[in-house]
């Protein structure tokens, strides 16, 4: 039930700000001398002889490593259900924990003075953590180093953290935070203690268009969450964010899938995934190898081939680049007139389980609206609980994590 698919007890190399806390790490991590499988069959006997960065700084602070966490299969879902593991939701065992980081969410609220390491494409941070009841931390992208992390898509992927309380996360961020020789994405900036709180002051946002179509528990929490805002004497302003609630979906599904196709072209059990009769004719081969993949996983190599073909790269791709430029102008606007921006991290509460077999694709894909637009701007952003499975999404400007923790901090 706590999310842990394989067990470790790696010792910490120094003394540090994490000594006394047990870390996992999402499948998707890779943790010399243990499986790393992003919950895939195809990856099935793969042991990293490496760490990831994320997991050398862990170490080096005084972490103990107790464990992989359970994913969505490469990270593709929302639910958790995407995988070969029986996940529930450790508040409400009848519904789902959220996805894809669903072990890491349940990891940090089942095990006392937890600190999970968890990965984020396009809300697989703050998703579970909102329905588990958690809290959960997505960085500016470029922030932490992806060195050692599986992709999933690599202009999205963000490795984040979940945990019970919210200096724990505050304090996990900082650690995995800082610059990498190993990552060319990675920036080099003074390390900054996140921790330390500062006394909130300025304005919050709240774009109407996030806040219209929420389940009725939901938006009661969410209400409640501003009115206790406004006690504090903090101001409140509606805010229109029109662009990415009508393109964010459609721009991320597209840029997702076309880099996922990408990556998972290297499964061809040549170096990574299992091997098959090299004596198959070609086709046969890699049809073999690569009916280890899931059903997601399938549809989304196939709809990312799709979208980078020649005669379709325009048309989609190319295009959905260029819509990801307005929707960052527009996140750039908004920060013009406040500092912050809040809403509902999930529109509505975990579903039961036996109800997501009744979902189509599409009405999975669409559960990402809150969470798509601020993943692909690379923007930081933290969920916190404000009611039983429900969080509040706290976003700013990029490299603004110390003012995202603030805001956070008021509730």
């Amino acid at each position: 039930m706590n999310g842990i698919v394989t067990s470790s007890n790696m010792k910490p190399i120094a003394k540090g700000v994490l000594s006394g806390v047990t870390v996992s790490f999402k499948d998707c991590i890779c943790v010399k001398g243990l499986p790393a499988q992003s919950s895939s069959k195809i990856l099935k006997g793969y042991i990293p002889s490496f760490n990831a960065t994320c997991v050398e700084k862990i170490l080096s602070q005084g972490g103990t490593i107790i464990g992989k966490t359970a994913q969505d299969e490469f990270g593709f879902g929302s639910f958790g259900i995407n995988n070969s593991y029986d996940l529930k939701n450790p508040v409400d065992p009848t519904r789902v924990p959220g996805g894809s980081s669903s072990g890491s969410a349940i990891a940090a609220k089942t095990i006392k003075n937890h600190l999970a390491i968890a990965e984020s494409t396009g809300g697989s941070i703050v998703n579970p953590a909102a329905f588990c009841q958690v809290f959960g931390a997505c960085p500016t992208y470029g922030r932490v180093s992806r060195y050692g992390l599986i992709d999933y898509a690599n202009s999205l992927d963000k490795i984040g953290v979940m945990a019970n309380t919210l200096e724990l996360t505050a304090k996990g961020l900082t650690v995995i935070s800082g610059n990498c020789s190993k990552d060319s994405t990675s920036v080099d900036l003074p390390a900054e203690d996140f921790s330390k709180f500062e006394t909130f002051k300025g304005i919050l946002g709240v774009p109407k268009e996030y806040v219209e179509n929420l389940s009725p528990e939901v938006k009661q929490a969410f209400q409640l969450a501003i009115e206790k805002l406004k006690s504090k004497g903090i101001q409140i302003k509606n805010i229109s964010l029109a662009l990415n609630a009508k393109y964010s979906i459609p721009s991320y599904y597209v840029i997702a899938l076309s880099e996922t196709s990408t990556n998972l072209a290297k499964y061809s059990g040549l170096r990574y995934g299992p091997q098959s009769d090299f004596k198959l004719h070609y086709n046969d081969y890699f049809t073999k190898v690569r009916q280890n993949f899931g059903v997601e996983a399938k549809r989304r190599v196939i709809l990312g081939t799709f979208t980078r073909m020649a005669g379709y790269r325009s048309a989609y791709y190319i295009k959905a680049l260029k819509v990801r430029t307005l929707l960052i102008e527009e996140y750039k606007k908004a920060f013009k007139q406040v500092s912050a921006i809040i809403h509902p991290t999930m529109p509505i509460l975990p579903p039961k389980i036996k109800d997501t077999k009744n979902l189509s694709p599409i009405e999975i894909y669409n559960m990402d609206l809150l969470t798509a637009g601020v993943n692909l701007a690379g923007l930081p952003h933290l969920t916190v609980p404000i009611g039983e499975m429900v969080g509040m999404l706290i976003t700013t400007n990029h490299f603004e994590e110390r003012k995202m923790f603030s805001v956070g901090g008021l509730l």
